[in-house]
């Protein structure tokens, strides 16, 4: 039996299309590469049945968290009875690990920032009336999102998906009870700013993620991203620190389980 320390990807959009012509394969290639959980974000209210439905009827070795949430991106396509919704379904479900994937992008022109952030400011709310954490979309707006997070506390934080700001903002969102999100982004030898961060922030504050189908690894350019590429972003974040790969994934899984309040795995 393989004995190392067990890996969650802490973002991966496996309900996606993307993944429709062999999701089962995808789950068992990633359980053998050693990761034995996957927390999947919402991002519409037209996927969150399916995804439901994914990770109640799952019956792979591989656990998968569903989160539900209206992303930045989706806003205007959405209306108040979704809130209502997603309000049913945080009641409902305990099976719903956290709010996500929330937040402002505020790089995209096309959507209305003030939309947005009327949305996930109303997100924030249903996190902390039904005490779950968030996942959060962060994209040049960080300082927003941080003012937001203060105006409107979430005792049990979340994690910054795919964390892009500076060490000063980093260091504001783990003061708030948030874990930081690396992926592959690590993986490009000229991302000199988040390798830097990935290497000095405190490892207690880091979970790892591939967001796959997107965000795809250097040296797999226009391929879809896959679950089990997370292990290459722990080489490269061992490689960045100088510890072992052994430590990282042993310290980056009890950190996503915490965050997530994430039940006990089901081998040992």
């Amino acid at each position: 039996m393989n004995q190392q320390p067990a890996l969650i990807d802490s973002h991966c959009h496996l309900d996606f299309s993307e993944f429709d012509p062999d999701r089962g394969q995808v789950i068992t290639n990633a359980f053998e590469q050693g990761i034995k959980g996957i927390c999947i974000p919402g991002t519409e209210s037209a996927r969150w049945s399916s995804l439901l439905q994914l990770c109640h009827e799952n019956r792979h070795p591989v656990q998968l968290f569903p989160a539900l949430g209206i992303h930045p991106w989706f806003v205007e396509q959405h209306q108040p009875d979704d809130l209502l919704l997603l309000e049913k379904n945080l009641k409902t479900n305990p099976q719903i690990v956290a709010v996500g994937e929330i937040g402002l992008d505020f790089a995209v022109q096309t959507v209305s920032h003030d939309l947005q952030t009327v949305w996930f400011c109303k997100q924030l709310e249903l996190a902390r009336q039904f005490s779950r954490p968030v996942i959060l979309h962060a994209r040049k707006a960080h300082d927003q999102i941080l003012k937001q997070l203060r105006l409107n506390p979430v005792k049990q934080g979340g994690i910054v998906h795919a964390f892009s700001g500076s060490e000063q903002q980093a260091y504001q969102y783990i003061e708030q009870g948030f874990c930081l999100g690396f992926g592959g982004s690590i993986t490009y030898p000229r991302a000199s700013k988040i390798r830097a961060l990935a290497a000095s922030l405190p490892l207690s504050a880091i979970v790892l993620e591939t967001d796959a189908p997107d965000m795809p690894l250097h040296g797999f350019q226009g391929q879809r991203n896959e679950p089990t590429r997370l292990t290459l972003v722990l080489d490269a974040l061992a490689e960045l620190r100088s510890e072992t790969a052994a430590d990282i994934a042993a310290a980056t899984q009890h950190n996503t389980r915490k965050i997530l309040s994430l039940p006990n795995p089901s081998y040992a």
